[in-house]
């Protein structure tokens, strides 16, 4: 297992970058349950808890015409692998993300 560097975004706080491991356990401790991804660009991908609105999770943002509910990470994305997440990318979703 390798360490990811990720903004995680929690309900009613500020994104933040940590690091958590690149494996499907420690994503799915990231979010509090199965992991979906959802593309944002050609190198950054949203990792959110599958099953967020069917466990009715506290409302965290919005996303175009969607609400993400629960925590969730943004990560980098090349290849069908999760990398790093850039410093462009991490100032990018810093502010999309904001509260």
């Amino acid at each position: 297992m390798n360490e990811i560097k990720v903004l995680m975004i929690e309900p009613k706080k500020e994104p933040y970058v940590t690091e958590i491991g690149d494996d499907l356990k420690s994503m799915q401790k990231a979010v509090g349950g199965y992991i979906e991804t959802v593309p944002l660009s050609g190198t950054a991908v949203l990792v959110c808890n599958e099953e967020g609105k069917l466990l009715r999770m506290e409302v965290s943002r919005r996303l175009v015409d969607d609400i993400l509910l629960g925590t969730f990470f943004v990560a980098g994305y090349k290849e069908d692998e999760f990398t790093d997440l850039s410093d462009a990318d991490i100032e990018k979703y810093t502010q999309l993300f904001k509260i």
